[in-house]
């Protein structure tokens, strides 16, 4: 099942449930879907897929950092709410931060980086590998630290 059929059916859910929040997020989960379906012009690939869904908790993590230090407590717990929904989506294993820094590792040495100058070459090989697996500001922080060694 594709996730847009999958969006659908938990759309039809939500709508029956009463659950607003649910039904709110999905809705724009569905609709990102659509749009980037639009843009590219076919059928998104499972990995094109997660890239939308990576993108969109990515969105929704930075607003929730902004909103506890500026103490909106009430917009918090909204997208607290919306990341687990939008969590539910995502492939259901993330990598540990040992297994980042091993993908990590192995990257520096395929591109042959050795210092901060070649962060951009090894933040471009590794990436597409972790792409939905591992947040981004982890594998960010683990290619700087390995590199700055």
């Amino acid at each position: 099942m594709s996730l847009l059929d999958s969006l659908q059916k938990d759309m039809v859910s939500a709508m029956k449930a009463k659950d607003k929040a649910r039904l709110a997020t999905v809705r724009m989960l569905k609709a990102a879907v659509t749009n980037e379906q639009i843009n590219v012009g076919h059928d998104l690939t499972p990995d094109e897929e997660v890239s939308v869904l990576s993108r969109e908790l990515k969105q929704r993590k930075d607003s929730l950092e902004e909103f506890k230090a500026a103490g909106r407590d009430e917009a918090v717990q909204k997208l607290e709410e919306e990341i687990k929904v939008v969590e539910g989506y995502m492939p259901k294993k993330q990598l540990s931060a040992d297994e980042v820094k091993t993908v990590v590792e192995e990257t520096i040495e395929q591109v042959g980086a050795t210092s901060k100058a070649d962060f951009g070459k090894v933040m471009g090989a590794v990436m597409p590998k972790l792409k939905g697996k591992a947040d981004g500001k982890l594998v960010n922080s683990t290619v700087m630290s390995l590199l700055n060694k």
